[in-house]
């Protein structure tokens, strides 16, 4: 489903208005009152830098863009395309006719100066040396280069939440992991509105990365930087001591709407975010803000957007991730010789790019060692934001994940995506599962292998950071891994987790004392105060004697119940239930599936599943209990009952528990009855022809198997086949864009030319004077209209040798003159007669290109008639007087 521009930012621009072209008017367009007021000061810090990416169609709204900046902006402008490397650019000679901000090449070394405009050169790539740009080697190959996302990432690095990417016309997707790094540095993202682009492929990507802040037109987006930059450096750092209160009810209106807290956040990072939505929407005060997301529910949904950390990409720290393939997983595997099946579970995987880096990671690993025994990996990946797991659910990548995945591992694991990118391979992706989870509210999983919690901690307080590690330490087995980030450690918690040798962040977990293990346990109820467990009062003898004998049945033959929320948090207990139920270990917590003894947990869950989408009772007769020998011990019988919705305890389940006798072992004699020996013989025979089928089902079960082993191997030859053919239509499309841009300004130069070669034909069409222009071989190149007079000619002689046409000069040695011109480069010139009498000076000069190379002769015919009839009536006059 398409986004709506107003669930993508509300500052965007409006979506009226055709695409623009460029015309010779496009210089004159007045520039934007709003980002002239918000000028920026360089002597306040470096110079900040707009980055502008655009490929196929991207010339016009880059013209659209910068006519709308005004000269004295305070701004430098970097603009990258995607340009043919053989060919020399004209952009920066085009871009000059639309600004007065002086335009260059960008060279190595150059410094970043405001109010101008640098253009990337063709075959290379550019970032930032200080307040220098560097101009590297173009990385990758023609097809997969992604120059726009290269110094997108620079600009982030380099001026953080100063920075400004753009993102214009253009094909693939080229330009969405730079904005995600400059979104994420604090900076200000746009991209084009699609209808407006003539290929909307890069900013639609943009888009539905939910990466951009602002959506509008090119011509509209100087006033939109303008804005931002004025909000920007006029708000003062937000002080938390004094808007306690405000940041209070900010806290509980994302709790109100989203179900998140995020008190426990690092309040440096929150403010951080927050004032980033508050400049957006121009809001002076944290009080105002607050004010606007109570009037606007859809900006609580942006901001809780904001407030999520989503930076993550493939194989991040790639040293540790060397060190798990060649060393951790290894020493897992050899742990267990007979085989096993591991979990892993990787909290706030964002849109998955860790989950699936540790299932390839595993893969390798099995693929390399060959083990005999049967191994398997089950990931868990849960994060708190819906968009994100849904992202991830797809297992679809843009192009830009080859800077950070091997080309040999994008052949083994990845395939083409329909709409370019990449798309994991099925087998990868059917090992995670992804389920939104929030890490601070919801139980943990346990029994874990391995969980990889990377640059998490760092977002939270150190409180919140105390209570999670042991929390890690009680879902991790013995001996199992954590893996944390580059910033994260375990804290003073030595006791729990022991670092690997030469692993970098990873940690085994060790056995620990009781008081050490988890104190915390997240629950989603935490508000709800929870009854103690008391036995009912029980009134004398000279009371009530039909109230003491209902207690005293109660006790004796009611069965022990508890009564549940939704959620399985117990709310009431009745009778004796320790012997199913006991506490968990660290901070008290109430949920049944925390405090279910082993061999009921899975059991009573799926009980309580069955019982909520139900009506009436549901039972489990006859559960064998086993003691720790492993012999049976007793059995239990279990119900559930979802209560009635219109009762006092609507939206409650009732369990209840109770011990009965374990089934008799059932002993039979051999019959002497010939019917009963017949039967046995029977049975005997239909087993050993139910066997013979067996064995003939799985000897064509092998038979298939090899089948489709042999089908599996054609697949992926054909697989192969495709990546070639994919490969191929990616250098095609980059071939093709390239040539879009380079066509894009040659119509310019040609539309330019076209000018400048109907300026010179009036100009030599006023002068009057028959002019022909020769090449080399005189032949007739140009001519004009006054030459008509002299020669025959008509547009199709052009091309044509002079001699062919007839003419009205008694110059039979019009050609020889030519032609020694040529050789000797002395211009000619000689008084001709016609044959109808007139006169003309006929000079022959030679054609000099704009290289000072001869290319052929220009004879031009100036009438001379008059004077030479002049001159006759005055000889005559002469020798009359004589």
């Amino acid at each position: 489903m398409p986004l709506s521009r107003d669930a993508i930012s509300p500052v965007q621009g409006s979506s009226g208005g055709a695409h623009a072209t460029m015309t010779k008017q496009t210089a004159h367009v007045t520039p934007v009152p709003a980002i002239e007021q918000a000028s920026v000061n360089p002597a306040n810090g470096a110079v900040p830098v707009v980055g502008i990416g655009a490929s196929a169609g991207g010339l016009d709204p880059i013209c659209e863009f910068l006519a709308a900046v005004p000269p004295a902006s305070g701004f430098a402008y970097a603009i990258v395309q995607h340009l043919d490397p053989l060919h020399k650019a004209l952009l920066p000679e085009l871009l000059q006719r639309v600004t007065r901000m002086p335009v260059h090449e960008t060279e190595d070394g150059m410094p970043v100066e405001a109010d101008h405009v640098y253009v990337i050169p063709p075959n290379r790539d550019l970032s930032f040396d200080g307040d220098n740009f560097a101009v590297l080697p173009a990385s990758g190959v023609r097809g997969h280069r992604f120059p726009i996302d290269s110094f997108f990432r620079s600009l982030a690095a380099r001026s953080r939440e100063r920075a400004v990417a753009i993102v214009f016309s253009g094909m693939g997707a080229d330009g969405t992991a730079g904005l995600t790094a400059v979104r994420e540095a604090g900076g200000l993202t746009m991209a084009q509105l699609p209808s407006s682009a003539r290929f909307d492929p890069m900013p639609a990507s943009a888009i539905g990365a939910r990466v951009v802040d602002i959506v509008a037109q090119p011509g509209e987006m100087a006033a939109h930087l303008g804005e931002w930059w004025s909000s920007h450096d006029g708000v003062a750092p937000m002080q938390a001591d004094t808007q306690r209160d405000a940041l209070r009810q900010l806290f509980q209106l994302l709790l109100k709407q989203t179900g998140a807290n995020f008190s426990d956040y690092k309040l440096s990072t929150m403010l951080r975010r927050i004032d980033r939505r508050m400049k957006l929407r121009q809001c002076e005060t944290l009080a105002a803000y607050v004010a606007c997301l109570r009037e606007n529910p859809p900006e609580i949904e942006l901001l809780f957007k904001e407030l999520l950390i989503g930076v993550t990409n493939f194989f991040r720290d790639p040293k540790v991730w060397d060190y798990l393939v060649a060393t951790a997983l290894p020493q897992l595997l050899e742990a267990h010789p007979e085989g096993a099946a591991f979990k892993a579970w990787v909290p706030a995987c964002s849109t998955g790019e860790e989950a699936y880096s540790l299932a390839i990671a595993f893969n390798e690993v099995l693929e390399k060692l060959r083990p005999a025994a049967q191994y398997t990996l089950q990931i868990f990946a849960t994060d708190l934001d819906d968009d994100a797991i849904h992202r991830a659910r797809q297992g679809v990548f843009g192009a830009g994940i080859a800077d950070d995945v091997s080309a040999e591992r994008l052949q083994r694991y990845f395939m083409p995506a329909e709409k370019g990118g990449y798309r994991i391979r099925k087998d990868v992706r059917n090992t995670i599962i992804f389920a939104r989870q929030n890490i601070i509210s919801d139980p943990p999983f346990t029994k874990l292998d391995i969980l990889c919690c990377r640059n998490l901690l760092i977002y939270f307080t150190a409180k919140l950071q105390e209570q999670l590690i042991p929390l890690f330490h009680y879902a991790l087995k013995t001996g199992g891994m954590l893996m944390l980030g580059s910033a994260d450690t375990p804290g003073h918690f030595n006791e729990l987790f022991v670092p690997m040798a030469g692993a970098g962040r990873i940690y085994r977990r060790l056995d620990a004392s009781i008081h050490r293990v988890a104190n915390y346990f997240p629950t989603r109820v935490s508000t709800v105060s929870v009854p103690q467990a008391s036995e009912p009062h029980h009134p004398s003898m000279n009371g009530n004697l039909q109230n003491q004998v209902e207690q005293l049945l109660l006790k004796k033959h009611a069965p022990a119940a508890v009564l549940l929320n939704a959620h399985g948090d117990i709310l009431y207990i009745h009778g004796r239930t320790g012997a199913y139920l006991e506490p968990a270990a660290g901070k008290a917590n109430w949920n049944i599936h925390a405090m279910a003894r082993e061999g009921l947990r899975h059991e009573l869950a799926d009980l309580l599943k069955r019982a909520a989408q139900s009506e009436g009772m549901i039972a489990l007769r006859g559960l064998i209990q086993r003691d720790s020998a492993g012999k049976p011990s007793e059995a239990l019988d279990l119900t559930a009952e979802a209560l009635p919705e219109s009762g006092p305890l609507a939206g409650t389940l009732m369990v209840t528990f109770a011990t009965v006798p374990l089934p008799p072992e059932k002993r039979r004699s051999r019959s002497n009855n010939p019917q009963v020996l017949e039967l046995e013989q029977q049975l005997a025979q239909a087993r050993l022809e139910i066997q013979a089928v067996r064995d003939e089902m799985q000897a064509s079960r092998e038979e298939l198997k090899s089948a489709n082993e042999e089908l599996q191997s054609t697949n992926e030859e054909l697989q192969s086949t495709n990546e070639e053919l994919t490969t191929s239509k990616e250098e095609m499309q980059s071939l093709n864009e390239e040539l879009y841009t380079v066509n894009a300004e040659l119509q310019s130069k040609v539309d330019d030319l076209s000018l400048v070669n109907g300026d010179m034909k009036n100009l030599l069409n006023s002068t009057d004077v028959a002019t022909i222009f020769l090449d080399s071989s005189l032949r007739i190149r140009r001519f004009t209209d006054r030459t008509t007079q002299i020669f025959k000619l008509i547009p199709g002689d052009v091309h044509r040798p002079l001699s062919d046409i007839v003419n009205e000069l008694e110059y039979p040695g019009l050609q020889d003159d030519a032609q020694e011109v040529l050789r000797t480069l002395v211009f000619c010139e000689r008084q001709i007669p016609t044959r109808s009498g007139g006169w003309y000076t006929v000079r022959i000069m030679p054609y000099r290109t704009v290289e000072n190379v001869i290319d052929g002769v220009v004879v031009t015919f100036i009438n001379i008639t008059e004077s030479k009839l002049l001159e006759q009536q005055l000889r005559s006059m002469q020798k009359g007087s004589e």
